[in-house]
């Protein structure tokens, strides 16, 4: 086991940087926002609660959650139009910094991929570099379902990832950054886990995170001290 040392000579060292979005990039979980604005937020939330803390398999979660909220492809629009993802402070410093280091950067996410892809645009990150679970619609718009096959619709699936991201890039370090269960999961196969507290605590992964943080910031200055 990498001692903190050793971990953040890995971070500033990475070829790739995956984050975590729901409460990690963004301050909200997107599925708990949806599940407000199709009013049945409260049961959602509890659920999202369960799943997080690693009590629930991450599709059983997810399909419980999804088949309370049966989105309409209208809604999810509306949505990201009415109620657009915040920002953690922070975020879009790190990424621009990280790039500006030629480091790639990767979301890595059990929301769903038309949210994901908003914040990805915002952050100017390719869309091509987006993992995340997609919603199925019939053709009038009526909820469907969701893509099972998406790696990052099971538990496990961001180890996945990032397999396949090593695997496609050959990268020799990758450095997953996120505030749940299935982000701390994922290392192995990623090289590094850094747990993020600045919008939800956790504390499975305050508990089990070797390193831990609360803002930004202090991956920002991990990097300027190179």
């Amino acid at each position: 086991m990498a001692s903190l040392m050793e971990m953040k000579e890995i971070f500033r060292s990475a070829d790739a940087v995956c984050f975590d979005v729901d409460s990690t990039v963004i301050r909200e979980e997107g599925i708990d926002e949806l599940a407000k604005f199709c009013g049945v937020g409260d049961a959602v939330a509890e659920m999202t609660r369960r799943a997080m803390g690693g009590t629930v398999t991450f599709k059983a979660a997810l399909t419980a959650r999804l088949g309370l909220i049966r989105p309409s492809y209208e809604q999810v629009q509306k949505l990201i139009s009415d109620n657009p993802p915040q920002l953690t402070p922070g975020i879009r410093e790190l990424v621009n910094r990280l790039h500006q280091r030629g480091v790639q950067v990767f979301l890595v996410s059990g929301g769903f991929q038309s949210i994901v892809e908003h914040v990805a645009v915002q952050l100017n990150i390719p869309t091509a570099n987006v993992f995340a679970n997609r919603l199925k619609f019939y053709f009038n718009g009526e909820y469907a379902g969701f893509d099972e096959t998406q790696p990052t619709a099971e538990s496990g699936g961001k180890g996945k990832v990032i397999t396949h991201l090593k695997e496609q890039f050959q990268f020799k370090k990758v450095v997953m950054i996120g505030d749940g269960a299935t982000d701390m999961e994922a290392c192995p196969p990623g090289d590094c886990f850094i747990g993020f507290g600045g919008n939800v605590i956790r504390k499975q992964v305050k508990e089990k995170a070797k390193w831990y943080i609360t803002h930004f910031d202090e991956l920002l200055k991990e990097l300027e001290e190179r």
